[in-house]
């Protein structure tokens, strides 16, 4: 008997190891880049449940990559971008991955519109050519393609795969 249950269950190991699998491949998956061109450094904040630490992206085509992150909490991720070493004026690129699809948007809800942000425009621009991109041109201080107020629908989807770079300037 003991032989007999011992045999079925490599029997039935054997056969579920030869089953096809769904593995992501996660060495592929895509990130979010950051190139600031603006005349000054960046500073900058990944938020989840609560805020990281600040780090510095350096001005005149400074650049930092990030892979996707997932908040403990079940919401979203937050990466605040300032031109000082506050958190009181950014510009957020906020998103959420769910699977094999990445929800992001840009917030200039709590951006002024003073900003050197605003003065020197920004966007975002998914590696895949069949998502749509994220501008704001230099001075638009009502941009439509960033929230600008909570109930605004800027909400974009892509594929977690794509790498996706925000250029600042």
């Amino acid at each position: 008997m003991i032989f007999s249950n011992v045999f079925l269950t490599s029997v039935l190991a054997a056969t579920a190891a030869a089953l096809p699998h769904r593995v992501r491949d996660t060495s592929s998956s895509g990130n979010v880049q950051f190139v600031n061109n603006m005349g000054s450094d960046v500073y900058f904040w990944t938020t989840s449940s609560d805020s990281g630490s600040m780090q510095t992206l350096s001005s005149g085509g400074g650049t930092y990559s990030e892979n996707w992150q997932t908040n403990s909490n079940g919401g979203g991720i937050s990466i605040k971008l300032s031109t000082t070493q506050t958190e009181d004026s950014v510009l957020q690129f906020e998103y959420t991955v769910d699977s094999d699809t990445l929800y992001w948007d840009l917030s200039s809800i709590n951006l002024d519109s003073s900003s050197d942000f605003i003065k020197s425009g920004f966007s975002v621009k998914p590696s895949d050519s069949s998502c749509q991109s994220a501008t704001c041109e230099p001075g638009d201080t009502n941009c439509a393609d960033s929230y600008q107020h909570p109930d605004d629908v800027n909400t974009l989807s892509c594929s977690v795969d794509a790498q996706y770079i925000v250029t600042l300037g």
